[in-house]
């Protein structure tokens, strides 16, 4: 199946990905550099580290502490807690990775988004050249983080001028344990223009080295981030309805997302060349931002005024909130209708990725004409997911 990275416009604001990074936290204490040291350089190419990746050991872990804000006065969001990404199991080329969420004080979150944990099968071997560069301008520094000093590099990319974010992060110059996230020590991110008011930061609390020899047999995909997995949504707009897919990869510390039509004559998610890599850092530790940028679950008005039922797809019949709404436009009537999950995280959703646990599962839109006859002007529905991952179990 030949797959694209970009979105397709009928579907962007559908199948887009949630996932984007904020920056933060400013709490690691540095050293005097030298003049030399402190000269404004371009930004260098962030690239995977293979070897790395290929020495990853179970229980290799990295912990970090967040706190975002979003909002003033009344309408302030905020919230605080800690992330940790960890090696679960590794059978090579794949590393296991686990994503948990928690509290301050390390207990489970009161956060429907963030309330469970994820997996990530990472690829450990080279498939292809990913680099990503750093932006901002680059300054070295020696880093005081989860007690012990680290050669570092500060990228400070202030787009306040352009009414954009402040975001300044700093990652290891030689990851070294900290290899699970690229070597990222802290980050901050202050938001700027157009109203907008908040703050994201993040600092490492703890690097934790795994014990060689350790074996732990690979997990199943029921709750995936999204790499090794996939899920197709069929698009009817017009006269050539279509069914899109969306697969998830993840190698030496790069997320990849593709989208396209399916193909039936090609196994799922065949064809990543094409994908745009994204640090995946910056997928795992902005999850807690997305929370105040998108709300709780489920959405206000499913909350309020849902009528309650089930929605199925192939052989899951999945709890479902639906919400119907109108508008008059120019003398024209419209039906609007979304159905959610009622619980993003039900046994009958084992296996689909995230990023369509948080979207409907199906909306539509009809025009009322004469007589109070619906026609349909457009839909779109969650019709399958599945892991595409070798081996892979859901």
């Amino acid at each position: 199946m030949p797959m694209r990275h970009p979105p397709l416009p009928l579907a962007a604001a559908m199948l887009g990905a949630a996932l984007t990074f904020l920056p933060g936290c400013e709490s690691t204490k540095a050293s005097g550099p030298s003049p030399s040291d402190t000269q404004a350089r371009n930004p260098s190419p962030a690239k995977s580290d293979t070897s790395s990746w290929q020495r990853a050991r179970v229980g290799d872990r990295v912990s970090y502490a967040f706190s975002a804000s979003q909002g003033a006065g009344d309408s302030a969001r905020t919230l605080a807690g800690q992330v940790a990404v960890e090696v679960v199991a590794v059978q090579q080329p794949w590393v296991w990775l686990r994503v948990s969420v928690t509290d301050e004080a390390g207990l489970p979150l009161a956060r429907t988004r963030l309330s469970k944990e994820l997996l990530v099968p990472v690829r450990a071997d080279t498939t292809r050249t990913l680099d990503v560069p750093q932006q901002g301008q680059a300054t070295a520094e020696n880093a005081s983080a989860a007690g012990r000093t680290w050669e570092a590099m500060r990228y400070v990319n202030d787009l306040r001028p352009a009414d954009g974010p402040l975001r300044t992060s700093v990652y290891a110059v030689q990851p070294g344990p900290l290899y699970l996230t690229r070597g990222l020590l802290e980050s901050n991110t202050t938001l700027s223009g157009f109203g907008a008011v908040g703050n994201y930061q993040l600092r490492v609390l703890e690097v934790r080295e795994g014990t060689a020899g350790a074996t732990a047999t690979p997990p199943a995909l029921e709750r995936p981030l999204g790499p090794g997995a996939y899920y197709d949504r069929r698009v009817e707009v017009g006269p050539s309805p279509s069914v899109q897919r969306v697969c998830f990869a993840a190698e030496r510390g790069f997320l990849l997302r593709a989208e396209g039509p399916v193909d039936a004559n090609a196994p799922p998610c065949s064809d990543f060349s094409q994908a745009e890599p994204r640090p995946l850092e910056e997928a795992l530790l902005n999850l807690p931002m997305d929370v105040l940028s998108t709300g709780e679950w489920p959405p206000t008005g499913a909350a309020t005024t849902a009528t309650r039922g089930a929605f199925t797809v192939e052989d899951h019949d999945v709890p479902a909130l639906t919400v119907q709404r109108t508008s008059n436009e120019e003398g024209t009537q419209r039906i609007y209708s979304e159905t959610y999950a009622a619980d993003p995280w039900a046994p009958a959703l084992t296996g689909l990725p995230y990023e369509a646990r948080f979207q409907t599962l199906t909306e539509s839109t009809e025009r009322v004409g004469a007589g109070g006859k619906r026609e349909p002007e457009g839909s779109t529905r969650l019709v399958r997911w599945g892991t595409w991952l070798p081996g892979g179990r859901k």
